[in-house]
């Protein structure tokens, strides 16, 4: 097997040392350091069998904004940060929405509150029903997180497991805000669980204290739970500021990426698979830039077609929240990175699953400007928004080169099922807030506060904000606007595939990250099967010389 001497290439050696290393070939090119491609990283890996390169645009994860959860919002508009804007939206007014993104060893799971949200059972069974594979389904996908998590709270043989890579906790001494959401929720006669993914996304949702990775009040991202214990292994090798700029292809077959790397263009080769978890803006991105997606806008800039697949871009989704916030008495303490209490429930009891999603932040966030609301110097905010939006919005090219940005048009709230929800929302937001549960911490409520039903809709509009749970859009389906099979590989390519939201068929109910590492162990288990890693076959390392024909 040809292996790599350096383990790592995070900026150590000089320029000249890198280039001469890269410039030969590994078995698996992962693309994206986040929460799926640092799992598939990871386990492509783990058996020392197969060689591995694991690609990331940003830097490294050593910054003390990055490990103290509590400084989570200093990250926003930061290098680690793609700080995409979406384009105007006319459900909101015409406003653009901030669509924060990581960037940088661990993705999202970098940056983000890390609540770990496994998304709920009707999810998955959609997923498994739209790749017409059952172990993308419920029953399957419990397999799947009782060997990701180390679980530290009570014990269920069922759906939960113990030792694995994914430390999963609640906070050991919730803050009473949190304690007195709880309350309040089931005053107004929402069931309290003792845990937020266990039997409580299995039905109509539910209240629970929050569940987090977090360890010794340091964050634990998945780069950080996955890829760094293996650091050390000769066979795989991670690269930070690698930006991917497109595919590299023989014919229809992926062989590999072209990289720009501290101002140099490489071309660095697979000779097993390329995998792109570049998230639900990249990776279509890069997508569509190597001539993979819709044949007119591809065209439309210049770009030679090697695969039509019109629903590269499209199905564009995201969870839409509205900050209902409330004054504090006095100032309280914020635990971990704030956020230790959620709810999730229906606005009507006939849907199958939770349309509600509620996560509370035990600090005041301030409304978008537009919105004219005045933010309590000391307060609480509960993000009320949409765990199922019906809106849809695409991503379009702006031109041909790397560095032109893509456009997003999140097209939020352009359903009026949405909007008719985001009234629910926000109603039971403050049936709950305003419950007597609060009474001793809060002084009264900030946002909305009393409005009539224009009111109300005028708010929703103008105090939109997003989650930053962009999914969906490279999906996995057997229509013709899915874009991967059930086995994530890209249709009409060989030795391509996709491990991100990007691929999610709907968004699931609640954070993203958890069910971004489903994909990830999922993405990993097709891969090492078809190639028989783990059991000695298939020829890693191959000599035999990479096509020579680069598309």
């Amino acid at each position: 097997m040809d292996h790599f001497p350096e383990r790592t290439a995070l900026g150590g050696e000089s320029a000249a040392s890198q280039s001469t290393a890269l410039s030969r070939a590994f078995d698996f090119i992962v693309c994206g350091a986040g929460s799926s491609g640092s799992v598939v990283a990871a386990r492509l890996a783990e058996d020392g069998q197969a060689t591995v390169l694991l690609l990331e645009a940003g830097g490294d994860d050593e910054a003390t904004a990055v490990s103290d959860p509590a400084q989570w919002p200093a990250n926003l508009g930061t290098e680690r940060d793609w700080g995409f804007v979406g384009e105007p939206a006319a459900g909101l007014g015409g406003r653009r929405l901030p669509l924060s993104m990581g960037r940088g060893l661990g993705g999202g799971s970098a940056i983000n509150v890390m609540v770990w949200a496994r998304g709920h059972r009707d999810d998955w069974d959609f997923f498994a029903r739209e790749a017409g594979d059952e172990a993308w389904g419920y029953p399957s996908v419990l397999g799947y997180y009782c060997r990701i998590e180390d679980w530290q709270g009570t014990p269920d043989l069922l759906r939960r497991g113990r030792g694995g890579p994914a430390y999963v906790e609640q906070p050991k001494a919730p803050q009473p805000i949190a304690e007195a959401l709880v309350s309040a929720a089931g005053m107004t006669g929402i069931p309290v669980f003792d845990s937020p993914n266990g039997a409580m996304m299995e039905g109509n949702g539910g209240a629970a204290i929050a569940e987090l990775r977090v360890r010794d009040g340091k964050r634990q991202s998945v780069f950080a739970s996955y890829v760094r214990p293996r650091m050390g292994q000769s066979n795989l090798t991670v690269l930070t500021d690698a930006l991917v700029t497109r595919v590299l292809l023989d014919r229809s077959r992926a062989i590999g990426v072209e990289v720009l790397h501290k101002g140099e263009r490489l071309h660095l080769r697979a000779r097993c698979e390329t995998v792109l978890s570049l998230g639900a803006v990249h990776t279509p991105k890069v997508l569509m830039q190597s001539g993979i997606g819709p044949e007119q806008d591809l065209r439309a800039h210049g770009i030679g077609i090697v695969q039509h697949l019109p629903g590269v871009g499209q199905n564009h989704q995201d969870h839409i929240a509205f900050g209902c916030t409330w004054a504090y008495r006095k100032p309280q303490p914020i635990g971990a990175g704030g956020c230790e209490a959620t709810l999730y429930w229906k606005s009507d009891a006939r849907l199958a699953a939770p349309d509600i999603l509620q996560c509370q932040l035990e600090f005041a966030v301030p409304a978008p400007p537009e919105a004219g609301i005045a933010t309590p110097a000391f307060g609480w905010t509960m993000f009320t928004g949409l765990a199922q939006p019906k809106s849809r919005g695409r991503l379009r090219l702006s031109g041909p080169d790397p560095r032109d940005p893509i456009l997003i048009e999140p097209n939020a709230l352009s359903e009026p099922e949405d909007v008719a929800t985001a009234l629910a929302a926000v109603e039971l937001c403050r049936e709950v807030g305003n419950r007597r549960a609060f009474e001793a911490l809060v002084a009264c409520e900030a946002a909305p506060g009393s409005r009539d039903r224009a009111g109300l809709l005028d708010f929703i509009r103008t105090s939109a904000v997003t989650y930053w749970h962009q999914s969906c859009t490279a999906k996995m389906g057997r229509d013709a606007m899915s874009v991967v099979d059930g086995r994530l590989k890209v249709y009409g390519i060989d030795g391509l595939r996709l491990a991100d939201s990007s691929i999610m068929p709907r968004i699931t109910v609640g954070n993203t990250m958890a069910p971004c590492v489903v994909i990830g162990e999922r993405a990993a288990d097709l891969i090492r099967q078809q190639h028989g890693l783990g059991k000695g076959a298939n020829g890693f390392g191959s000599s035999d010389a990479l096509p020579q024909h680069v598309r």
